[in-house]
């Protein structure tokens, strides 16, 4: 009995008793039982909303990325490799299995983060519309949308969000809003009637899910559910998940792999050329590949991207998409609407006057009437009008004007007409017309104006005739709508667009939204974060030139979507890159403008929660909506505030900053030590005779070292490196690494003739090594430099993490958080007290005698002092450390 989505032309142009027939049911609707075997069938009215939102994806995402691959692969070569030298010995199985056990914790940690963030965004789906009215066994009943079943009776109204595909049986001036489905904003007049769809259109008879009801009514038998819908199979198929997160990555994999691919061949030449044991020297190499590579990657940016959830969770923030707070640290532009964001959305009407401004109670009882019949979506604007009925002495007015005047139909408002029209009767009166909209909207849709009880022709006028007479409220932040009539012959109950013509102006009614107190504040904090806010509204430009006003936007030109129709490509991009506001937009307008945006390039955030704002937040890199937002926008969005407030978005943005600076602290800091520890390591392939450190202690190291880093989400962050919007690339990564890397060589090569050359000789008393040496002296001439080697990094890696962590002066002008101290000074003694139990010999390290801890810090010192002027210099350069 389900139906697939392609099978809709088919049911479109079948007639409703040929739709019943196929599906087995009657206008009464289904009985229990066949509902059951239904359910059975077809299962529940459920889709996977986007590719992101499966369980399989989110394993792979957790799973399968390019470090987890690069660590991969370096496991598994290391293992055959060691095995095949070795004869599977126990080393290639202990090295592969702690990279296979890293890549395992972190991709669990990962997991189970995505799993919760994955559950708020349920919940928030639950807010959807969630009961659906149908009819069953002849009666209506209200059950969940997710228990339709194909076959089912739905009767649709205004505002809701369309739960399934339904074939329309019976419909009453029903318009819907294809914006979910389609990204069009333009409104939609269905029908019963049978009809195929037009070329690139949906059908006429068709009512689609996640499409919504404007205005009007409507009965219809479900043909398809769940994944079946069309929507079902766009949101799996045809919806690209927008990550940037992942590009970053990429880019910083690249930068880890040139590396790589350059040190790998270096280091098996230099190795194998002496002895030609080329086998060994593929597996060292490979272990200088473990070495360079920030094993515990994964884990940690999972743990910082996981913490940052978890507080913006407690600051009326819900991701619902780790990855956000990616975007959200880089984001450099955003987007915002006026109404609701930068206003309080409390309309108060203020004016109801007639064409030359005198006060004029006809114009508002035509706008009330009008108000009245819109079956559409409320609006602020209705709403208002509708509250004149609770002044003193109008409620028993207005009730008997609505008895009057009956509705005969009706044309909802959409955002290419910008007018919501109805046609009116009355006992021996012809048809009334009763239009109300956007001024200029009005105006060109007119040929005569009304004054003082006479029709008069407009000759020679234009808008500024109209202008002059609303400029003053225009200018001081009022809105402004113009309302507008047309009689039509009796016997008419049927409209269309194309009737909008040949009208007759009444007047002008406005309203006054007042600017929230906090707007003003709010907006400098997003500029001290060097973000920049662009107003796109589909107000007037006086409007929206007095809120900027109001609330500290520039605005010294104002680009309306007039302004932005006849612009090609370059210019279009120059004027959305040049200007801050525009006004009078449509919805496709503002889509255009966030691609464009896009295109510069830059991080965009679109904040929005209308249905019209939909396509304009799927075409950001952050969707951002509020918890009172329409279901289907707050269910597509990446970010939800529970509070419609920019201090909350500014308090998101922050959060974000320092989830990225901890990731970026980590990321460079420990990629820069091990590429200090592998420069190194080729310095001693030409130097000595033998190995400084096997591939098991050099991984043991990064995995001592990373397991203290595993603290650094909870680090404090300086307020400088949250001023400014973060680059999560490999841009600067490689700059980073090659100067501290560096220097972390030069100190290693102090360490390696301080042990080579004095140390050793005189803990052993024996000379400089050499193939003359006893096996046993050899012995512990190795383990004592690989030891002495293994202490000086470990130390050197986890000193120079509270240098690195800041571009100010460690301790004095930026102090580590007392997490960061306590596990990492912990750590540092626990690793060395390692080193004397019974256990180290088996990885090839030793007890060093009590004399080296009094070069440790030594040498720790003079490494901090260059370290400190690298620093300086790195600044200098490229103006930030991180």
């Amino acid at each position: 009995m389900a139906q697939d989505s392609h099978d809709a032309p088919d049911f479109a142009a079948m007639s409703g008793d040929a739709v019943l027939q196929h599906l087995q049911v009657t206008l009464d609707g289904l009985r229990p039982e066949e509902v059951r075997r239904r359910r059975t069938q077809d299962g529940e009215n459920t889709f996977s909303q986007a590719p992101a939102d499966t369980l399989c994806y989110r394993i792979r995402c957790a799973f399968i990325n390019p470090f987890c691959i690069i660590l991969a692969i370096v496991a598994f070569i290391s293992y055959v490799t060691d095995s095949y030298t070795n004869g599977f010995s126990a080393g290639g199985k202990v090295e592969a299995g702690i990279i296979v056990i890293m890549i395992v914790i972190g991709g669990l940690l990962r997991f189970s983060q995505e799993i919760k963030a994955k559950h708020a965004g349920d919940q928030l789906r639950a807010l959807l519309h969630t009961t659906v009215t149908v009819r069953r066994q002849g009666k209506c009943c209200h059950i969940a949308h997710t228990e339709l079943v194909v076959g089912d009776i739905v009767l649709l109204t205004a505002g809701q969000t369309i739960p399934a595909d339904i074939r329309l049986l019976q419909t009453a001036d029903l318009f819907v809003s294809e914006a979910a489905l389609t990204g069009e904003s333009r409104i939609i007049e269905k029908t019963a009637a049978p009809a195929a769809p037009a070329a690139g259109r949906t059908a006429p008879d068709m009512a689609y899910m996640s499409t919504t009801v404007l205005s009007g009514t409507g009965l219809g038998a479900v043909i398809a559910v769940g994944n079946r819908t069309r929507y079902g199979k766009a949101a799996r198929v045809s919806r690209p998940f927008k990550d940037s997160f992942q590009k970053g990555t990429r880019s910083i994999s690249y930068v880890m792999l040139r590396f790589i691919f350059i040190f790998i061949p270096l280091i098996f030449i230099l190795r194998g050329l002496p002895d030609h044991h080329w086998s060994s020297a593929l597996a060292f190499s490979l272990a200088v590949a473990v070495g360079l590579i920030p094993e515990m990657l994964p884990m940690v940016l999972t743990a910082c991207l996981a913490k940052g959830s978890i507080s913006l969770s407690h600051k009326k923030t819900i991701v619902k998409n780790l990855n956000t707070l990616q975007g959200l640290g880089s984001l450099q532009v955003l987007c915002l609407d006026k109404t609701g964001t930068l206003t309080r959305e409390n309309i108060v009407l203020e004016y109801f006057m007639d064409i030359l401004g005198k006060e004029s109670h006809k114009v508002l009882d035509l706008a009330y009437i009008n108000s009245f019949y819109h079956t559409g979506i409320r609006n602020p604007i209705d709403t208002a009008i509708l509250s004149c009925a609770a002044m003193p002495r109008r409620t028993d007015y207005y009730r008997t004007l609505t008895e009057y005047y009956h509705k005969l139909a009706e044309i909802p408002f959409d955002y290419t007409r910008k007018i919501a029209t109805v046609l009116v009767g009355a006992p021996k009166k012809q048809p009334i017309l009763i239009a109300k909209g956007n001024l200029k909207d009005i105006y060109k849709r007119c040929t005569a104006v009304a004054y003082e009880n006479k029709t008069l022709p407009i000759r020679n006028g234009s808008f500024a005739d109209v202008y002059t007479i609303v400029q003053d409220m225009l200018e001081d932040g009022m809105k402004v709508i113009a309302v507008a009539v047309k009689t039509f012959p009796k016997g008419t109950t049927v409209i269309r667009p194309q009737d909008e013509k040949d009208l007759t102006l009444l007047g002008y009614i406005a309203f006054f939204d007042a600017p929230k107190p906090s707007a003003r504040i709010s907006l400098e904090e997003l500029k001290a974060l060097h973000i920049t806010p662009k107003l796109l509204t589909g107000d007037a430009e006086e409007i929206a030139k007095s809120v900027c006003r109001r609330v500290g936007i520039p605005a010294q030109h104002i680009v309306s979507g007039a302004d932005l129709q006849d612009l090609d490509a370059a210019a279009f991009d120059a004027t959305v890159r040049k200007n801050t506001v525009f006004a009078e937009l449509s919805p496709e307008q503002k889509v255009q403008i966030v691609q464009s945006i896009n295109r510069q390039p830059a991080m965009t955030g679109f904040m929005g929660d209308g249905i019209n704002d939909m396509p304009a937040l799927l075409a950001a890199h952050v969707g951002i909506s509020v918890d009172t937002a329409v279901p289907a926008t707050k269910d597509s969005a990446d970010l939800v505030l529970l509070d419609k407030d920019l201090q909350i978005l500014a308090t998101a943005i922050r959060e974000g900053r320092k989830t990225f600076t901890n990731m970026l602290k980590y990321l460079k800091i420990t990629a820069g030590s091990n590429l200090g520890n592998i420069i190194s390591v080729v310095m001693a392939g030409l130097c000595l005779p033998f190995l400084p450190m096997t591939s098991l202690q050099l991984l043991l190291l990064n995995l001592f070292y990373d397991a203290l880093c595993i603290v650094l989400p909870w680090d404090t962050v300086d307020e400088e490196d949250i001023a400014y919007p973060k680059d999560w690339s490999g841009k600067h990564l490689g700059k980073f690494m090659l100067l501290f890397g560096s220097i972390s060589a030069v100190f290693d090569g102090i360490t390696f003739a301080f042990l080579y050359y004095m140390f050793i000789p005189l803990v052993l008393h024996c000379p400089v090594f050499s193939a003359a040496l006893p096996p046993v002296l050899q012995e512990q001439y190795i383990r004592l430099f690989q030891t002495g080697w293994f202490l000086e990094s470990l130390w050197t890696q986890i000193v120079i993490l509270y240098f690195l962590r800041t571009s100010k002066m460690p301790f004095i002008e930026s102090r580590p958080s007392w997490q960061v101290m306590s596990v990492t000074l912990a750590g540092l003694f626990v690793f060395t007290g390692l080193l004397f139990t019974v256990g180290m010999p088996v990885v090839g390290l030793v007890t060093m005698p009590a004399p080296y801890f009094v070069f440790l810090p030594g040498i720790c010192a003079a490494y901090i002092l260059c370290v400190g002027a690298g620093k300086y210099i790195y600044i200098r350069k490229y103006k930030k450390l991180l």
